[in-house]
């Protein structure tokens, strides 16, 4: 009965303490951010891509033929989903949408899931596509294309149209969302800092009047700021897993042990 109280209540406790760290692995999507500050334009290109919070609504107006960039933070651990509306105008024929997501280095990461390339049948009043990128590691080797933290761009365009259909006045509505994985996802090690490449040039005078020039880095970050890259939930499941092996060989002991030595068998010596 003593056993059973004890293992009963490690199992309690490590219950308890594998609440936060359910909680933390499960499914969210990023916290939103105020619409009011959502942007309203999209770049042309990467260096000039407009800067997006994930859980924002952005919206741009543009042409038929123009590259559409903006530009979000991803942590390790993150499943980015970029969604992207095109308004098509009344009248015009089939053409065909494509959504690419690009790394902090500028490489195209592949999409898990989701229509990123679409067409639309002529008369069509809008267009919906979608990419959900692979979960973002803390860590990889140099000749891996995985995703890694830092910052990523988004670029949309038509890949297909009519000459007659070229520059028409279209609208654009893009959104971020991110799942976090949790410990199931890490890995052992971390980037020394996130892919965030400078994106401006910013000049500074000395007391000598000599300019000199410096990248700026990208102003963007998760919410919270950039993880460590070593802490999981994997930590807290590895614990629990130590003490509930440790309980389990105390009971087997207990169990297997006996009250002593049988009666009918006679002490040494005799």
């Amino acid at each position: 009965m003593r056993i059973t109280r004890v293992l009963s209540t490690a199992l309690l406790m490590a219950g308890l303490a594998a609440g936060p760290a359910v909680a933390d692995s499960s499914p969210s999507a990023s916290p939103s951010s105020d619409d009011s500050s959502a942007p309203t334009q999209a770049g042309t290109s990467f260096r000039t891509a407009t800067e997006l919070d994930q859980g924002q609504q952005a919206t741009a107006s543009g042409s038929t033929g123009d590259y559409l960039y903006w530009s979000f933070a991803a942590d390790a651990g993150q499943r980015p989903t970029v969604k992207a509306t095109v308004k098509l105008p009344d009248t015009h024929a089939g053409e065909t949408w494509q959504l690419d997501v690009y790394d902090g280095l500028r490489r195209r990461q592949a999409c898990q899931y989701g229509a990123a390339t679409r067409t639309a049948a002529q008369g069509t009043a809008s267009l919906d596509l979608a990419c959900t990128l692979r979960t973002v590691r803390a860590w990889s080797e140099q000749w891996a294309n995985d995703p890694l933290p830092g910052t990523y761009y988004v670029r949309l365009t038509v890949v297909d149209l009519q000459s007659s259909d070229l520059g028409q006045p279209v609208s654009t509505e893009l959104r971020v969302d991110s799942k976090d994985i949790g410990g199931s996802a890490a890995v052992d090690g971390s980037l020394a800092q996130p892919l965030t490449p400078g994106i401006a040039v910013k000049s500074t005078s000395d007391e000598d009047s000599s300019s000199t020039t410096s990248a700026a880095l990208s102003s963007i970050e998760p919410d919270g700021g950039w993880s460590s890259g070593w802490w999981s939930d994997r930590w807290v499941w590895t614990g629990i897993g130590g003490v509930l092996a440790a309980l389990a060989g105390i009971g087997g002991y207990a169990l297997t042990r006996g009250s002593g030595r049988p009666r009918r068998v006679p002490p040494p010596g005799m």
